[in-house]
C-alpha cells in the first residue's frame, strides 16, 4: 500500500459550516474505506492548511477519495505521495 498526505483547506462554504467538520470527516473516512483507503491520521492545523490527512491505499483509490471529498464543495485538497524511510532507501539504492 502507498502512503499519501492530504493537505486540506476549507472553502468559504466549508468555513461557514465549520461546526460540521468533524462529522464531515467521519463521512469522508467511511467513504474512503469503501474505496480501499485507510485513514491513518487526521490533524486539524493552524497555518497554511486547515487539516492534514495521512492515507494509505492504492494510487487510484487515494485519488478517487480525495476527488470525491473535494467535489462536495467544503474543502480544497492537495494530495502528495509519501515515501517511508525504507521506500526511499530502495529508490536511492537504484541510482547509478
Amino acid at each position: 500500500m502507498a502512503t499519501f498526505i492530504g493537505l486540506v483547506n476549507f472553502t468559504d462554504q466549508g468555513i461557514r459550516n465549520v461546526k460540521d467538520s468533524p462529522d464531515r470527516y467521519e463521512a469522508f473516512k467511511a467513504m474512503a474505506e469503501k474505496v480501499g483507503v485507510t485513514v491513518k491520521g487526521v490533524y486539524y492545523t493552524i497555518g497554511h492548511y486547515d487539516m492534514v490527512l495521512i492515507l494509505e491505499g492504492s494510487d487510484e483509490a487515494a485519488v478517487t477519495a480525495m476527488l470525491k471529498v473535494g467535489s462536495l464543495g467544503n474543502v480544497r485538497t492537495e494530495t502528495l505521495r509519501g515515501f517511508s524511510l525504507e521506500e526511499m532507501r530502495k529508490i536511492v539504492g537504484k541510482l547509478p
